[in-house]
């Protein structure tokens, strides 16, 4: 693993990855588990996330030339679907249906599909085309230490982000993320058609 550690890199890292598990925007939902008696560990939350996103960031590179696909082949299509999530967030609509099987709450639905979702493992393998994997584990890791901070002070997060501020910071998100999807793919689309060619 290349240990190249780069400030701007990291710094981009963090903030799609931030955009993309979204964990102020999930507030009200684990707040409503908690309502419910449901309990959620935020240690384990956290660290099941790392370690399951840690891993996919690898064992994904393998499952790609497993199928003979390339990085930048991936990071194209992975632009695309950041794209959508994006106009998710901006416009409000919903596209990608949640639709994960009942289970542990900790484990499911909260490590799995909200905090490490397809769009995350997506961006995950993305950026290894643009990134160091040292720089994007460490923003991996920082945004860790927010989602544990966020799920265990659910109640002081309410109050100081408030309903209004959940809703400005995934509009102002949405945007960041969409011009990354469309950084990641014109950055990505000339390797790929010269590949191709």
């Amino acid at each position: 693993m290349d240990l190249n550690i780069n400030l701007t890199q990291i710094l981009s890292a963090f903030v799609v990855l931030f955009a993309l598990i979204d964990v102020l925007g999930s507030v009200p939902i684990f707040l409503n588990f908690q309502k419910d008696n449901k309990d959620v560990n935020p240690v384990q939350a956290a660290v099941y996330s790392f370690i399951i996103m840690t891993a996919f960031l690898f064992v994904g590179d393998w499952v790609l030339k497993l199928f003979n696909v390339d990085v930048s082949s991936f990071a194209v299509a992975g632009a695309l679907v950041i794209f959508i999530i994006s106009i998710e967030m901006i416009f409000g609509v919903e596209i990608f249906k949640n639709d994960a099987p009942g289970g542990s709450r900790t484990l499911v639905p909260i490590v799995f599909p909200l905090i490490a979702g397809p769009g995350t493992f997506t961006a995950l393998l993305s950026m290894r085309a643009e990134f160091y994997v040292s720089n994007i584990i460490i923003a991996l890791f920082l945004n860790m230490i927010i989602v544990f901070l966020v799920l265990r002070y659910l109640k002081v997060v309410q109050k100081i982000v408030g309903i209004s501020g959940v809703y400005v910071m995934r509009k102002f998100f949405g945007i960041i993320l969409m011009a990354i999807a469309v950084k990641l793919f014109t950055s990505n689309i000339n390797a790929l058609l010269a590949s191709l060619q």
